[in-house]
């Protein structure tokens, strides 16, 4: 296994260090302005049971029921 250069070490501890201050910055722009994308997503999930689309009624007729 080839050694790496002092460079490659600091570049690598350099993303590190980016990664973990911008993960939790990230989680609360999400949080903050997620409230509508919440919204919508929990109208979508409400229903329970298949959507009557062409693709359903295309299965049931070859299924027969």
């Amino acid at each position: 296994m080839a050694e790496t250069s002092n460079s490659e070490k600091k570049n690598r501890r350099d993303f590190l260090k980016l990664a973990a201050t911008t993960a939790p910055a990230a989680v609360v722009a999400v949080a903050a302005g997620g409230g509508e994308v919440a919204a919508a997503t929990e109208s979508q999930t409400a229903k329970s049971g298949l959507q009557d689309t062409a693709h359903t009624r295309a299965y049931y007729e070859t299924a027969r029921f």
